[in-house]
């Protein structure tokens, strides 16, 4: 049987990759084998285009080009290998966040994108896409508690991660049956227990 494709979304600062792990552990507990893997990234060549696409300034298109040959790339080494294996595979980001980041927060053409989600992956989306959602001003605070290197998108203007927020809640309400809205200013407990409904719900 083919494996389930679960995805994590989010703005920056929202937390997610905190559950990431998390969530693949419980499944696990229940016999299931958990592929964990991140965008930009996932392969060798995934993680030299990141490295590039977090970086560098670009243009627009090149930005969103390189995201989509990293995603091509990542599916076909170990995503969709995974998944005929009958592997569950979670990812920390997917086309959504491409949708969010480059169309909402820097304005591609939504043409553009859905010609380019059709042709990378058309016959493939997420069973279930977990977006974490909260106020940007408390997405801010927690970047700067975290004390790090920021990367170019999180050094970016709030207005520009306010667009990216919009537009991860626009895609939400346009895929209701795949995408579910997780308050992520809630209490660690109170998501937890969200997490560990939606893993029985999609293990029965």
């Amino acid at each position: 049987m083919r494996g389930k494709f679960i995805t994590f979304e989010g703005i920056d600062g929202a937390g997610k990759s905190s559950h990431v792990e998390w969530l693949a552990e419980t499944l696990r507990q229940r016999g299931l084998s958990v592929l964990v893997t991140r965008e930009p990234g996932g392969t060798a060549l995934g993680e030299k285009l990141r490295e590039l696409l977090l970086s560098e300034a670009m243009h627009l298109e090149t930005e969103t080009l390189l995201m989509f040959a990293a995603r091509r790339e990542h599916l076909a080494q170990r995503i969709e290998p995974a998944l005929a294996r009958g592997e569950w595979v979670i990812c920390d980001r997917f086309s959504d966040a491409t949708w969010a980041y480059q169309g909402g927060g820097r304005g591609l053409d939504k043409a553009k994108f859905l010609a380019l989600e059709r042709w990378v992956h058309e016959h493939l989306q997420p069973d279930l896409t977990l977006l974490f959602d909260l106020p940007l001003e408390v997405a801010r605070e927690r970047i700067v508690l975290a004390n790090r290197v920021l990367d170019k998108f999180e050094q970016e203007r709030a207005d520009f991660h306010e667009r990216v927020r919009q537009a991860y809640l626009e895609r939400a309400h346009a895929n209701p049956s795949r995408m579910r809205v997780i308050g992520a200013d809630d209490s660690l407990e109170n998501i937890r227990k969200q997490l560990e409904v939606i893993a029985s719900s999609i293990c029965s």
